[in-house]
This record gives C-alpha cells, sequence and structure tokens, in this order.
C-alpha cells in the first residue's frame, strides 16, 4: 500500500512511498491533522543520495513495529531537504542548538505551530553504540507530550527564539575594509593540512570557494605558500579516491584526511564548484592536469547527469545493490579479465589495486604517485605509458557501465543548475569548448521556459513536467551570477536582459532595505517560524554573498549604481562573518575583493569572426583577472535587442587597426586601445600573464 508520497514528484520522498508509515508531504493537511488528533508532528528530512537516509529507512521507516509507534502517536512529515532548503535550514539550526552538531537524517519534534521541541540525525531502531534506540525516542517523546506538556511548550519557545536569532546580524562599526581580506590567508594557513591538501581533519570536504578566495588573496600579495596550498590542494583531490579516474567528477567528500575513501554520492554543486576552482587554477598555473580535470568533470556531467530536456540531475547515490561504493570499486581479477595480464599490470600498479585492496578488500582507483613520477621511477616512456592508460580507463569505464548503476535524483534545482551553467559557460570560454557553451545555453534556456511562473517569478524546481516551490534566494542568486557568465562567454544580450529581470525581483522581494542584506525567502512566501539571512557558506555558497558577487558584476556591466549599492550593503553586513569567521565566508569574500578592487569595464569592438578580434577575446578569457566584466559587440553602429547593457556601450566606436578595446574603472575609461598587438599587451600589463607562460 502507497502513502500520500506516492502523489510527490521528488525522488527522495518516492522513496518512502510505499513505508508502512502514514507519511505526509510538508503542507497544512498535516498540521490539521496534528491540531484535531493532538499529536506532536516527527518532521525527517533528507535527500535522495544520503546513505544514512537509506539506513534509517531500511532500519526503522520499513519496520512494522516502529512504524505502528509512530503512526500511533505522531503525524509524521517527511521533506527533501534540496527541494525545501527553507525548511531544512530552519530545522538544522534547531538540531544544532540542542546537539551541538546536524547531518543527515535529520529528525525533528514539533508542536502544532511547528516549533521544534526536540531533535537529532540518525538514531538505530533500537539502542546501540551509545545512542537510543529510534524506538525508545518515540516513547519518550510520546511520554513527554501527554504528561508533560507545558514543558515542552516552554522549551520550544526558547528554541524557536534561538533559531530566530540564527539570521539576525548587525553591521560592524568599522565597516568593509581592506584588511578583511588581507587576514583570510593566514586564517586559511593555520588550518590547513600541507602532506595532504584541504583545510581540517577527515572527514575531508573540498572548498572550492576558499581555494579561489586563497587566489585572489594571493594575487594581491604573492606569498608563495598560498598558492602552493591552492596547488597541493588540488593535486591531491585529483589524485585521490574523491575523484573519479574512469567516468570523471567528484565524490562529496574523502571519509579519510588523504582523499582516499569517498563518501561516493556525487552532488551536482561540488562538481559545478570545484570545476569553477579547477579553471582557475589552470589560469594562473597553466597546469594540463586542471585543464583535464574541469573537461572530464564537465564531460561526466554531459554524459550522465544530462537530462533530454537540457536541465542537470541534482545528485548520484553513494549505494548500488544496497551497498555503498559497490559500482566504483575493483578487484585485479576484474581488471585483468578486462585489459589482459600485461595491460592490467600496469594499470593495477599506477592506480594503487592490489590484492589486499584499499576499501574493505577491494579496490578504489587512485593515484599514490603522479603518472609523471610513475614513468621516471619504472623507466616507462611517459607519452606511451599516459596513451595506454587513456585506453585501459576506457575499457574499464565502458565495463564499469553495464554494472548496476547508483540511483539517481533527477530533477531539476534551479539553483544547481545554476552553479554547472557558470561552471560550463566560463570553461567554454576559457578552453575553447563550443559545446560547453551549447550546454549552458541549453541548461538556461530550459530553466527560463519551464521555471518560472506565469508572472515571471521563478520555480525551485523540476521533475517530470512539473515545476513547483516558489525560488528561494540561491535560484535568484546563483542564476544572476550565472548569466552574467554566460553573457560573457557567447555575448548573446538577451542573457543581461533575463538576469536583469531577476535582480529586480531579488531587490525587490527578498531585500531588507533598513539593516541590508537579502532574506531566504520572498516577502510573500509562505509563512514559517523564522525569516533568516543566509551569510555563511556551506556545502553551497551563501545567497548573500553570491547576492553580492551577482549585483557587481551585473551592476558594473549594466552601469547600475542601485545593483552596485545593494552589493556593498551586503558586504557592510557580513563584516563581522568576515571578521570572526573568515573561512565560512568564502562567496562574500569573492565580492569583497570585487569590490577592493581594481575592477575592470572592459569593453572590445570588432568582429568576433575576425581572427584578430577572436585572438584578443581568447587571450582575454585565458588570463586570470578575476575582477572584470566584460561586454563586446561587432560593430558601434549595430542594432542590437537589449537596452540593460546600452550604457557601457555609449561613447564608444570602433576605430582601426580593428579591434578596439576600452577599459574602464567606476565608469571612467582610459584611451582606447587599438589593434591586437596592443590589447595583448594591456593583458598582460594588468597582472593577468599566468606563472606557467
Amino acid at each position: 500500500m502507497a502513502n500520500r508520497l506516492a502523489h510527490e514528484t521528488s525522488p527522495y520522498l518516492l522513496q518512502h512511498a510505499h513505508n508502512p508509515v502514514d507519511w505526509f508531504p510538508w503542507g497544512q493537511e498535516a498540521l490539521a491533522q496534528a491540531k484535531a488528533e493532538d499529536k506532536p508532528i516527527f518532521l525527517s528530512i533528507g535527500y535522495a543520495a544520503c546513505h544514512w537516509c537509506h539506513v534509517m529507512e531500511h532500519e526503522s521507516f520499513e519496520n512494522e513495529a516502529i512504524a505502528r509507534l509512530m503512526n500511533e502517536g505522531f503525524i509524521n512529515v517527511k521533506v527533501d531537504r534540496e527541494e525545501r532548503p527553507d525548511l531544512d535550514q530552519i530545522y538544522m539550526n534547531a538540531v544544532q542548538a540542542l546537539t551541538g552538531h546536524g547531518g543527515w537524517p535529520m529528525s525533528v519534534f514539533l508542536t502544532h505551530d511547528l516549533k521544534p521541541f526536540y531533535g537529532g540525525t540518525y538514531w538505530p531502531p533500537s539502542p546501540r553504540g551509545g545512542m537510543p534506540g529510534f524506538d525508545q525516542v518515540l516513547r519518550s517523546v510520546g511520554d513527554a507530550w501527554k504528561s508533560r506538556r507545558k514543558e515542552i511548550d516552554e522549551h520550544a519557545d526558547e528554541l524557536t527564539k534561538a533559531v530566530q536569532s540564527v539570521g539576525v546580524f548587525q553591521k560592524s562599526e568599522e565597516g568593509v575594509r581592506p584588511e578583511l581580506l588581507e587576514q583570510v590567508g593566514s586564517a586559511l594557513e593555520r588550518v590547513f593540512d600541507f602532506t595532504h591538501g584541504g583545510f581540517g581533519r577527515a572527514p575531508k570536504f573540498p572548498h572550492a570557494m576558499d581555494l579561489q578566495v586563497l587566489l585572489r588573496v594571493w594575487r594581491r600579495n604573492p606569498r608563495r605558500v598560498w598558492l602552493d596550498m591552492v596547488k597541493l590542494n588540488l593535486d591531491k583531490m585529483a589524485q585521490g579516491g574523491i575523484y573519479d579516474h574512469l567516468a570523471g567528477g567528484f565524490a562529496r567528500y574523502s571519509v579519510d584526511e588523504r582523499w582516499l575513501v569517498p563518501h561516493f554520492e556525487k552532488m551536482l554543486y561540488d562538481n559545478a564548484l570545484l570545476t569553477g576552482a579547477y579553471l582557475d587554477g589552470w589560469l594562473v598555473t597553466r597546469n594540463e592536469k586542471y585543464a583535464r580535470v574541469v573537461r572530464e568533470t564537465l564531460d561526466y556531467i554531459l554524459n550522465y547527469m544530462t537530462g533530454e530536456e537540457g536541465g542537470f540531475h541534482s545528485t548520484e547515490d553513494a549505494d548500488s545493490e544496497g551497498e555503498e561504493g559497490k559500482f566504483y570499486v575493483w578487484s585485479p581479477a576484474e581488471i585483468r579479465e578486462v585489459l589482459g595480464p600485461e595491460e592490467a599490470e600496469r594499470f593495477c600498479y599506477v592506480y594503487d589495486v592490489t590484492e589486499e585492496g584499499n576499501f574493505e578488500g577491494k579496490n578504489i582507483l587512485n593515484l599514490p604517485k603522479t603518472i609523471e613520477q610513475v614513468a621516471d621511477l619504472r623507466g616507462w616512456d611517459l607519452e606511451e605509458l599516459r596513451s595506454t592508460l587513456t585506453v585501459s580507463r576506457q575499457k574499464l569505464l565502458e565495463h564499469r557501465d553495464q554494472r548496476i548503476r547508483p540511483g539517481k535524483d533527477d530533477k531539476v534545482l534551479t539553483s544547481w543548475n545554476a552553479l554547472m551553467i557558470d561552471a560550463m559557460a566560463r570553461a567554454a570560454a576559457a578552453l575553447g569548448e563550443p559545446r560547453y557553451l551549447a550546454a549552458a545555453t541549453r541548461a538556461a534556456e530550459f530553466l527560463m521556459q519551464n521555471l518560472r511562473r506565469d508572472d515571471g517569478r521563478l520555480l525551485h524546481t523540476w521533475r517530470g513536467g512539473i515545476a513547483k516551490l516558489d525560488a528561494y534566494l540561491d535560484d535568484y542568486a546563483y542564476l544572476t551570477n550565472a548569466l552574467v557568465s554566460l553573457y560573457e562567454a557567447g555575448f548573446d544580450e538577451r542573457w543581461i536582459d533575463e538576469a536583469v529581470r531577476l535582480a529586480d525581483t531579488m531587490l525587490k522581494r527578498f531585500r531588507d532595505r533598513e539593516d541590508g542584506g537579502f532574506y531566504y525567502t520572498a516577502d510573500d512566501h509562505e509563512q514559517l517560524i523564522a525569516r533568516n539571512k543566509d551569510l555563511i557558506d556551506s556545502s553551497v555558497p551563501s545567497g548573500n554573498g553570491m547576492a553580492a558577487t551577482a549585483l557587481m558584476r551585473l551592476g558594473k556591466l549594466c552601469g547600475r549604481a542601485d545593483y552596485v549599492h545593494a552589493a556593498y550593503e551586503t558586504l557592510e553586513l557580513a563584516v563581522p562573518i568576515m571578521e570572526r569567521s573568515p573561512t565560512a565566508a568564502g562567496q562574500m569574500l569573492i565580492a569583497l575583493d570585487m569590490h577592493l578592487g581594481p575592477f575592470h569595464e572592459i569593453v572590445i569592438l570588432g568582429d568576433r569572426e575576425q581572427p584578430d578580434t577572436r585572438k584578443v577575446l581568447d587571450a582575454l578569457c585565458r588570463s586570470y583577472i578575476p575582477n572584470r566584466v566584460v561586454a563586446q559587440r561587432n560593430s558601434d553602429e549595430e542594432e542590437h535587442g537589449s537596452a540593460a547593457v546600452e550604457p557601457i556601450f555609449i561613447g564608444k566606436t570602433l576605430e582601426p587597426p580593428e579591434p578596439t578595446v576600452y577599459i574602464c574603472q567606476r565608469f571612467a575609461c582610459q584611451t582606447p586601445v587599438r589593434g591586437r598587438e596592443s590589447a595583448l599587451a594591456r593583458w598582460k600589463a594588468m597582472g593577468a600573464s599566468p606563472i606557467g607562460d
């Protein structure tokens, strides 16, 4: 028998549609039932690729006895955190206040007015390892609800006040200043692992925004250690088991400090953000390994995570056939069967495949030594080794693709798609890969056609032809930023028009005009127990950090001082966060770097089809000049459709020799630069020459 979740579109909710638990989706029906039956609400939040969510479902939610306890004593509500990040954010703050930590599955007990009074994460079905059993938790909470209601209500009120205070920030009296950026390099240095790369200890997560901030700080103050930190981090992740050496793409995190054993789930947002970090690494160093990682990661997205309609899917599971990592691991015998003995021996030596194994008796492919080091140690010809390994990897990938794949969450989320559109567009421009621009364009068109309401407002999620849920700040901020990148990759001015519409909605519906910054939800969003501001990065950039970044870029591109001012107000609000926790404010620090400048507004006039203009554009795209926007038209006389971008072209004329380049700051321009050689020289004068050249 199916429960109410059978009518949902979320793959995570559908995974629970045949539980014996009488699940409700979030909504008024559940709330009314809780009041009518005078029962507390049990709120369970997770996501489709979450391994421990699967474990708790199998152990508890499929358990008839536990389901009976849940149904008799509670109104049970299941939420996909990726569909409802607003709920996840609020109740995760509650769980962290209660327990000192968070995670998924998240399990929270609520009063009828949705105030939390008790919660945690995963509980085993019965007591184990010092943890109470979920059956015990249910009985204890049920008893307290009946016998100590006043105490529960008082505790719920206190906890709700604590949750509401999380999203309240006060501006610093000292204001925005360069020292905020200068301190972040030293802060990151203090927590860096100089042996294995990465920040902190195991489990070790990629910190893409921190790496990008570190490169910006290094560009201002070229301390070699900061660049070396970025290179070591990028190298070790790309060599480790967290990276898929056959198909490309990164897993969510590493359970050890060496990046060897991943938590095998793959998230769209991680791969988008890491693509950006590796692309910046390539722009600075010209290390072709970084460009290869960018291409392989984006090819993984195109080959395995892109829907027929053009949108990008959300996640691939850690589990297949009920076992974590089974899809990805190998034995030497399997590799010999596919490659033959001689080719297999070489491959196994390079990729650390042994009879003993490096993961539960099996092997996760990784590179303990670089391919260059292996060739040197064994006396093998480097180019021949690379060629042989390329063929071997392709054979093994084709074999692996015949296995039962991990489950996939194929819903399309506006915010995560925007991150990938940005990565695809930037990579297309820098690496000269038109197929990435085509994919980014197709995804943007899909979002604009399928994830908007009739009035033009964005929707958050789409699956199977159904789009729903009003968009959050992340959706607007990420997509505004992505559309600026998409414009700069192909100079299709319709994307600036779309970006301006999104920015205007963001300012109208999300902005706090009194104290600055942006709320996570719109002013007409469903009434929840808190309306908070998101200033701290999580696994994705903070909504406010990305809003400041996007508005800064779009404002400079369109001559919109109101956008730039809103970005500055957001930076002002975030000063205390940047002071106290610079490692939690990567995206905001990127916006701060843009504000501090110099920030270049670059206009290039000339025919993109002509070799000289193309060379100038390509050289700019391949240069590390992070604080800039670029506008281009084929001539100053050509009619164009976007009035939004018109101000940046006013007073600028194409003069021979083609192209003509205008470099401006704060809307004031230098003498125009004419001709290819002069323009290329100017890029170098702007400090854009990569250290690898």
